[in-house]
């Protein structure tokens, strides 16, 4: 599928509300936001529960969720293992909400015209942005229960988007975003030990616990108005726009397994929620189910993670995308996307640095039976896509901390003269083939200790420059969409 503006970011998220309640510095889960360190994997594994602030951790507490976590601590022992308290020290203390407030203010530059025919706030090129601007709620609702849930204003919608029809008022500033709600507990039985549990989410891959998956995956924040890579169809084509409940286990602090389904939600409820319908290129028929196994073994201060995850979706292109019609119904006949992932992370914690190398690649199978038979809007009956991440990140210093992250991307998949187009040079179809590079340089001002005043306040200045070998199938034009990105982060 071809490349297109982004609506939205993929925004860095460590919540200070998670550090009030846990009494840690950001530091403690991540080596950068929201890349997580061993226990901030654990932190999220255990439903975002675990305490040990000077705030109560739930409006009611009991001791099952201390002794749960502290079982977990037995397993960890490369991992400081946070403070547990009494239950008399718990009563004695105030319970506050965990809420938090995040904004980005980011400065775009392209090396062409970001926006060709550019209306007010926007400008051809040089647009200073404040996007997005999130509240959440992140941390323990009971011992065994927490949520991360986020809800977004996303900016300006340049005119660009605007399609001049009826479905021009399903476009929303406002909508939820990443949500994730858990369970989780621990058991043993014989020399296992499982923490186990149950996520529901909207994101395909937003419970994960690690930074090689589509959700959590770098660059972590990005530029809402220039174009971006073409992506399969998990790496976020139905974000914000299905429900899913899953079930997962993390066995002997070793091997984690997990199956969710997801489901579209209805029309006008994700208008009420604020999320455009046709955002997406269709519903999902029946039940889309999604799966993850990695392992994870960890020796001294090295961690290694070795995984496989995937989905299948069953895809009815929308039957009026413009809404002349008046009508939200899908076309009976669908698309089908298989997409098969494997990825790989190392993570080493040296003295006061972390170094971390993550892989990841995607290999989607797409029949086209809507597109090719139905729409006619696709040339080929099957089609083939690919993407490949490569990454390195140096993380040095805890206050004061500075952030060198370097990627590689290749996206590659079959020609499809319907789907991209002719090559404006020889006439002949286009693929989706678009690689390039990504280096950014971050400084986080509070990574070991608290800021004076207001503790739970963190900022994250970024630094971003994407360059493009090949882009939607050709070198022409390329580097028109090379893109510098300036951006600082506040979170309080």
């Amino acid at each position: 599928m071809a490349a297109s503006l982004i609506g939205s970011t993929t925004p860095a998220q460590a919540l200070p509300s998670f550090a009030r309640q846990t009494g840690q510095p950001c530091g403690t889960c991540h080596t950068d936001f929201p890349a997580l360190t061993p226990y901030g994997r654990r932190f999220k594994l255990l439903g975002y529960t675990a305490g040990g602030g000077q705030f109560r951790t739930t409006p009611f507490s009991s001791e099952g969720g201390r002794a749960a976590r502290a079982e977990l601590d037995k397993l960890r022992g490369y991992v400081k293992a946070l403070p547990q308290e009494s239950q008399a020290d718990a009563d004695r203390k105030e319970w506050v909400p965990p809420i938090s407030f995040m904004a980005i203010e980011g400065y775009t530059r392209t090396q062409g015209p970001t926006i060709p025919d550019p209306t007010e706030p926007f400008r051809t090129n040089d647009n200073i942005v404040a996007s997005p601007v999130s509240v959440f709620w992140g941390g323990a609702i009971t011992d065994r229960i927490g949520a991360f849930a986020q809800y977004t204003y996303a900016g300006a919608t340049p005119l660009s988007s605007f399609s001049g029809t009826p479905a021009d008022q399903f476009i929303h500033s406002w909508g939820w975003d990443n949500t994730d709600v858990r369970y989780a507990d621990t058991a043993s039985v014989g020399p296992f030990v499982f923490v186990f549990g149950v996520t529901a989410n909207n994101n395909p891959s937003v419970q994960d616990l690690w930074n090689t998956t589509p959700a959590w995956g770098f660059p972590y924040a990005s530029s809402t108005l220039a174009a971006g890579p073409p992506g399969t169809t998990l790496e976020g084509t139905f974000a914000a726009h299905v429900g899913g409940v899953g079930l997962y286990t993390m066995i002997n602090d070793l091997l984690y397994l997990e199956v969710t389904g997801y489901k579209s939600i209805g029309f006008h409820a994700l208008n009420a929620l604020g999320a455009n319908p046709f955002d997406t290129p269709g519903q999902l028929g029946g039940v889309a189910p999604y799966w993850r196994a990695a392992i994870e073994p960890h020796w001294g201060r090295h961690t290694l993670m070795v995984g496989t995850f995937g989905m299948f979706f069953d895809v009815h292109p929308w039957f009026d995308t413009t809404f002349a019609s008046g009508s939200t119904a899908v076309l009976p006949v669908s698309d089908k996307f298989t997409d098969v992932g494997f990825d790989a992370q190392y993570q080493y914690q040296g003295d006061n640095y972390w170094l971390t190398l993550r892989g990841s690649y995607i290999r989607e199978f797409q029949r086209l039976d809507a597109s090719f038979a139905a729409l006619g809007i696709a040339s080929n009956p099957t089609n083939q896509l690919n993407s490949m991440k490569l990454q390195a990140s140096l993380a040095l210093g805890a206050d004061n901390r500075v952030v060198l992250t370097g990627q590689y991307f290749n996206v590659w998949g079959t020609s499809d003269l319907l789907l991209f187009g002719p090559d404006p040079v020889t006439g002949q179809a286009l693929t989706p083939d678009t690689n390039g590079w990504t280096a950014e340089i971050a400084y986080i001002p509070f990574g070991a200790s608290k800021m004076i005043g207001w503790p739970w306040f963190n900022a994250r200045i970024g630094l971003q420059y994407t360059y493009y070998n090949k882009f939607n199938g050709t070198t022409v034009g390329a580097h028109d969409n090379n893109t510098l990105f300036l951006h600082a982060w506040f979170a309080m």
